[in-house]
């Protein structure tokens, strides 16, 4: 029963809860459709918005195609203009550089121009405006163009002037001095103090005038006092550039170039101060001769043609011990003689008086021959030296073989200096001898001639004597 029972209340409490089950399908259903029918009307409405928006999206894409036409044809023609622009550029960029190029070459070539003038020790900055168109971080603009052209200008300008102002240089001693300076374009410059006038070179590395070590010859000087002060019209000038200077700066005295030719130069010297006295001599000495001849033989004859024959004795008694009178004495002593004996005793006496006349001539001719062996044996020597030198240092340095070559050179020199003269005067003396000797011949034939007349002379084909009164 109580099975039954239960079971009873089991299948009614099913059937209530079937039908609360379906009364909420039901109810949940309507409100699912009426969910559905808003949902639906909300996408309808939605797909509206859509469907417009994709009209207005579709209508804007058509307007961004057409713009996009439009920028892309802007855009051709940007890039073809670009292009324009580009080669503009370019051209100009050329234009520019190369005009950049052109002042920065010019300045470049006008630089040592400047920093080597001598105006730029009044003006030591004048180039500062060269260094700043060099600069290649910064582009030079008009103001150093203009600034390029006054410099130009400027030295041209004082290329063809000559001035005098007060100004400082460094002396020959080390230090600065104050005195009036000249200079003379861009060739000269020149300084005088109360107590000297020399020549002034620019140093480019103290951008100042500096003095020449050696001045000046005495005639340069008193030339350049007297254009300094207004008393003279013309000047020295170096058109060298600098070159003239450098040679008076270094030009070396007669002892120093002795100095350089070792010590073979001494016995060039050495020769030529005893050809020299050679010379001397010889000329006094044949000058005496030539005039005592002409003038004893002239009064001789004079006396032998007036038969003053005790006046002729004491015309050699007062000329005793000359050549001449060794002469006259044979022929006055021949008096006696036939003429044929009478001429060869004066030719005798002619000849032996030779010798003195000839005196010394040998040596003269032996130093001329040998002054320029041994100025050829100071070359092969220097050359010795020279390449001994090269063979140690090797040839970097000109200077290590000065010393060979300017014994070389300055021994050949010497030698050849006192062999040209020695050899000229050997020369003269020899052509004076014969001259003299010459003269005397002829004034014992005129002698002879004399003698014979005034019957002085035996005559061998009569058998006559004569005896000397």
């Amino acid at each position: 029963m109580a099975a039954v029972f239960w079971c009873g209340l089991v299948g009614f409490s099913g059937a209530a809860d079937m039908r609360a089950v379906s009364r909420k399908v039901d109810f949940d259903y309507k409100a699912a459709q009426s969910e559905f029918k808003k949902r639906k009307q909300a996408i309808f409405q939605n797909r509206k918005r859509l469907e417009n928006a994709v009209a207005r999206a579709e209508k804007q894409v058509e307007t961004l195609e057409s713009d996009i036409s439009a920028m892309d044809a802007e855009y051709d023609r940007l890039g073809i203009k670009k292009k324009e622009l580009a080669g503009k550029v370019n051209r100009l960029e050329t234009g520019m550089n190369a005009y950049a190029g052109v002042l920065r070459e010019t300045a470049g070539d006008l630089f040592p121009v400047i920093s080597g003038s001598h105006f730029s020790a009044r003006k030591p900055d004048r180039d500062q405006v060269l260094t700043g168109i060099l600069d290649t971080d910064q582009f030079p603009g008009i103001a150093s163009v203009k600034a390029l052209a006054g410099l130009i200008f400027e030295e041209m300008e004082k290329t063809g002037q000559v001035e005098t102002f007060q100004g400082s240089f460094l002396g020959r001693d080390g230090r600065i001095q104050k005195a009036t300076l000249l200079t003379v374009g861009p060739f000269s410059a020149a300084y005088t103090t109360p107590d000297e006038t020399g020549l002034l070179r620019y140093s480019e590395a103290h951008q100042t005038f500096k003095a020449i070590s050696a001045l000046p010859g005495r005639g340069m000087r008193r030339n350049l006092e007297k254009y300094m002060h207004g008393k003279a019209e013309s000047v020295y000038l170096d058109p060298s550039g600098g070159s003239a200077l450098k040679r008076i700066s270094h030009r070396s005295t007669f002892m120093e170039k002795i100095k350089k030719g070792g010590f073979l130069v001494w016995p060039i010297l050495g020769i030529g101060v005893l050809a020299v006295f050679i010379v001397i001599e010889r000329l006094v000495f044949l000058h005496r001769v030539h005039a005592n001849a002409d003038r004893m033989m002239g009064d001789f004859n004079k006396l032998a043609a007036n038969a003053d024959w005790m006046g002729c004795q004491k015309l050699l008694e007062s000329k005793k011990g000359r050549p001449v009178y060794n002469v006259l004495m044979a022929g006055f002593e021949a008096v006696d003689q036939n003429r044929e004996n009478l001429e060869n005793i004066l030719q005798g006496a002619i000849l032996k008086e030779l010798p003195r006349l000839e005196r010394f001539l040998p040596a003269l001719n032996v130093m001329a021959a040998v002054s320029p062996l041994i100025g050829l044996l100071g070359t092969v020597t220097g050359m010795i030296g020279t390449f001994h030198v090269i063979t140690l240092y090797g040839t970097g340095d000109p200077r290590l073989m000065s010393g060979g070559i300017s014994e070389a050179l300055v021994t050949t020199m010497l030698g050849l200096a006192v062999a040209i003269p020695v050899m000229l005067f050997h020369a003269f003396l020899r052509r004076r001898i014969e001259h003299i000797v010459g003269d005397m011949e002829e004034k014992s034939v005129t002698l002879s001639n004399i003698i014979c007349r005034n019957g002085r002379v035996g005559c061998v084909e009569s058998g006559m004597s004569v005896s000397r009164e």
